[in-house]
């Protein structure tokens, strides 16, 4: 007994040889249209009334069934039918691609047409004394002159000649430092620059040279003195010199004196009859 179990152990333990599967089964094929036939009571497409199989072939009708793909509404062909496009082998295959090699034959150009040179033309007839557009047509079928390849070759630029070891496109950015990120290196680059920038500034200070006191001098006494202005007495008629005011708009007799005292001083800078300005008048 117990050499037959330890045999069904071994024939357990033994490795099964992998299943092979078909195409079908790893890729299976694309699913048809749904027909009468397939539809059973309780699924999504059941309907009442006549029911036709052109109706699960409009994908407006057809619904998808739970927990299943959705059916395709376009009939595919057979299991025969060989998808894409299919090459017949009419160049020999491989022996005869070893054998000989097949050159292709370079198929002649269509020769190129001249482009006509119409500044030469035009300038002939301007000289034979041709003006009317009739005339210079008759003139270039008369005389029909073309530009030659050479001329189109000599006014055709070269393209620059560049290094065989020149690299195209946009250089690449540098790096990100981020450990100078990390230990706030830009930081201290800023405040080192600053006390630079105030240690340089205190010794300009200091270097700097202090002038002595300004004195007067006769031209700047002379800017600041404002000539005096006479004050004529306004004319009044005899009898209304004794006459008072009837509208008085200062609050004060000092306030009166104060404008009246600084109109007099600057009676010398400005203009007009009252110098009082350029726009008033009398």
């Amino acid at each position: 007994m117990p050499e037959a179990s330890s045999s069904q152990d071994l024939m357990r333990w033994k490795k099964k040889p992998p299943v092979r599967r078909t195409v079908s089964q790893i890729c299976p094929p694309p699913r048809r249209p749904l027909t009468v036939a397939d539809i059973r009571p309780g699924m999504e497409n059941d309907r009442l009334g006549v029911v036709r199989d052109s109706m699960f072939q409009n994908p407006l009708i057809v619904k998808a069934e739970l927990g299943k793909p959705r059916e395709r509404s376009s009939s595919l062909p057979g299991i025969d039918f060989n998808y894409g496009l299919y090459i017949r082998g009419l160049d020999g295959g491989v022996p005869e691609a070893i054998g000989h090699w097949n050159v292709f034959k370079q198929q002649p150009t269509c020769p190129h047409e001249l482009t006509r040179n119409y500044i030469v033309m035009n300038r002939g007839a301007v000289k034979a004394g041709l003006v009317t557009a009739r005339e210079n047509f008759n003139y270039h079928q008369l005389k029909d002159i073309r530009i030659s390849d050479q001329d189109d070759r000599r006014l055709k630029r070269e393209p620059p000649s560049l290094p065989p070891n020149m690299t195209f496109g946009i250089r690449a950015r540098p790096s990100t430092p981020f450990f100078d990120l990390l230990q706030h290196r830009y930081q201290q680059l800023w405040v080192q620059e600053q006390k630079a920038t105030q240690k340089a500034i205190k010794l300009e200070k200091k270097h700097k040279v202090t002038l002595g006191p300004l004195y007067e001098t006769r031209s700047s006494q002379l800017r600041k003195y404002k000539p005096p202005v006479r004050l004529d007495a306004l004319w009044h008629m005899p009898h209304f010199q004794k006459v008072g005011p009837h509208l008085d708009t200062f609050p004060t007799e000092a306030d009166r004196q104060r404008a009246f005292k600084a109109h007099r001083e600057e009676c010398a800078v400005r203009q007009g009859t009252l110098r009082m300005g350029n726009y008033t008048h009398p």
